[in-house]
């Protein structure tokens, strides 16, 4: 709940429900306090911060609200105590219960406390296990009747042990109840503890990218058939692969009622790309309402502006109704909620990259300050060009290869300046010592000829052809054995399959999972013929082209002399 912020607008809003109905602000004060507020926090000035801000808000209707002796339901974690056995000696003596039902509460009791040994790390993701809400119930009864202390109860600190058992139980109440509304800015954070990390992995496998990706699975669970989740968070979740597992739970189990992308500075105190977005605990609302603010600059007096247009009027062109269906017709289920319907249907069609090809991430070189070079800082006499397999390393006897490493934006032709050190099988790489994160992996496709393209760029997509003869790298991902290899590398560098990689990754991380869903779709013989053609002629323009430059190792005098 940080320092209560969103409790203190959402104070404001419960005010105006319960005046609209009748209430006199003074009562209304107090059964939102009491009722409709409800939140926790592992940070304990943040909790005090919450708290007064509640309790003021609270003051601020009703002048006798701090006499009142009030108990929001706001709560700070704590991790379990080590307790004695004697308090549950002691708890055993003055049960309502019988013998065997207060031995199964104890229990139920004791496994509770182990969950709690970590929650001031874990939070509010926290999965209370195998304890029903009649256990809670059961359980607050038999802390209860432990209500007078013996001195030998205080000389073994059981009333402090106490105070913090309900404490945990009172937690534990919150994250057990169903709520019709849960909001909730998550922390953002991929690199965990290793007890968080551990934790998330268990109990959150198929979400476990980042912390607020967590919260999102979990809030969702919070919810009441039919409530709703509002949640700010990074937008990275409606497109990246490692976030598909959350998507398809979202587009499967819950309405995505509104979600608003907004432009990547938007807060000007941090630089995070951010989008707002609510779902609904039911699939009763498919079409959903979605605002792309990437184009409009000027922070958030801007983004309020534009949100508020678009309620006003609906035919804004940065306004879209979508059916969240259409999101499981594209490939990796990215949330492209701005994509026409002929444009859905397009992935659809049978014949992809992955059906026409062979679409690979090469080796990873670990320390590229060590092992990679420019190709005019080595001598030449040792760089082995014009290799066709991978035996070759060994028989040419040579120390660095040509190296596709991706690079900047180039169709056709190109990019070919780095060499790698892959002497004697690349034993540098691999026993040098000054290595420890390489991935000598698909080394049957070295020297292959490839259709290839940066896996990062900062613009639109290009793909480049290149002859037998270089060993492919993570960023210079590549197509083998692509059936009719000239049309397709002309189907790649269209508008149109920028467009569709746009839709998949709008996040110009263009991966090969994003390349081998692409659709190709091939025309009649004479258009395939005349687009083989046109590329085939951009190929060899670009060759010239880019060894008219002394950057290129076949570079024989400038085109100009």
């Amino acid at each position: 709940m940080g320092s209560g912020h969103v409790l203190a607008y959402a104070f404001d809003v419960f005010m105006q429900l319960y005046t609209a109905e009748g209430f006199r602000e003074r009562d209304a004060a107090v059964l939102i306090m009491t009722n409709n507020l409800f939140g926790l926090e592992i940070d304990k000035r943040a909790y005090q911060l919450a708290y007064f801000a509640i309790m003021m808000k609270g003051r601020e209707y009703n002048r006798r609200i701090l006499s009142k002796e009030i108990r929001l339901n706001l709560h700070q974690f704590i991790d379990s105590p080590e307790i004695p056995n004697e308090y549950f000696e002691r708890l055993a003596e003055v049960s309502p219960y019988s013998h065997e039902a207060t031995i199964t509460l104890l229990n139920q009791l004791t496994r509770l406390l182990d969950q709690f040994k970590n929650a001031t790390e874990i939070g509010s993701i926290l999965k209370i296990e195998e304890l029903q809400q009649v256990d809670l119930d059961q359980l607050d009864q038999l802390i209860e009747s432990f209500e007078t202390f013996s001195n030998m109860d205080v000389l073994y600190q059981l009333p402090e042990i106490q105070t913090k058992v309900i404490s945990i139980l009172n937690i534990t109440r919150v994250l057990m109840t169903k709520y019709t509304a849960v909001t909730t800015n998550p922390p953002y954070l991929n690199k965990m503890s290793s007890n968080l990390d551990k934790y998330v992995k268990k109990n959150y496998p198929d979400v476990k990218t980042d912390l607020f990706s967590v919260f999102i699975k979990m809030n969702s669970s919070m919810l009441t058939n039919g409530g709703y989740a509002g949640f700010m968070t990074p937008f990275v979740w409606m497109f990246i692969k490692s976030y598909e597992e959350l998507r398809s739970f979202l587009i499967t189990n819950k309405s995505i009622s509104s979600l608003i992308q907004m432009e990547y500075s938007a807060f000007e105190e941090a630089t995070v790309p951010v989008c707002c977005f609510m779902i609904k605990n039911a699939k009763t609302e498919l079409v959903g309402n979605y605002l792309k603010l990437s184009d409009f600059k000027g922070g958030m007096p801007v983004q309020k502006e534009k949100v508020l247009d678009a309620i006003q009027d609906k035919s804004a062109d940065y306004l879209y109704q979508t059916n969240q269906n259409n999101f499981i017709k594209i490939p990796g289920l990215p949330i492209s909620y701005w994509v026409s319907e002929s444009v859905v249907n397009d992935f659809s069609i049978d014949d992809t990259i992955q059906k026409l090809g062979d679409a690979r991430q090469g080796l990873i070189p670990g320390n590229t300050n060590v092992f990679l070079r420019l190709w005019h800082e080595v001598s030449i006499d040792k760089v082995g060009f014009n290799n066709h397999k991978y035996s070759d390393i060994l028989r040419d006897q040579k120390k660095w290869f040509p190296y596709n490493k991706g690079g900047a934006f180039r169709r056709w032709y190109g990019n070919l300046e780095y060499l790698i050190n892959m002497e004697n099988n690349g034993y540098d790489i691999q026993f040098s010592g000054l290595n420890n994160n390489y991935r000598l992996r698909e080394s049957r496709l070295y020297f292959k000829e490839v259709l290839t393209w940066s896996k990062i760029s900062s613009g639109i997509f290009s793909m480049r052809y290149l002859p037998e003869g270089t060993i492919f790298d993570i960023a210079g991902c590549s197509v083998f054995n692509v059936e009719d290899k000239y049309y397709v590398l002309g189907a790649m560098n269209s508008k149109s399959m920028s467009y569709l990689l746009g839709v998949i990754s709008p996040t110009l991380n263009y991966e090969v999972d994003h390349i081998n869903k692409l659709p190709i779709i091939f025309s009649t013989e004479e258009t395939k013929k005349s687009v083989r053609t046109f590329v085939k002629s951009n190929i060899s323009n670009s060759i010239l082209d880019w060894n008219s430059f002394e950057t290129s190792w076949e570079f024989k005098k400038h085109p100009f002399i």
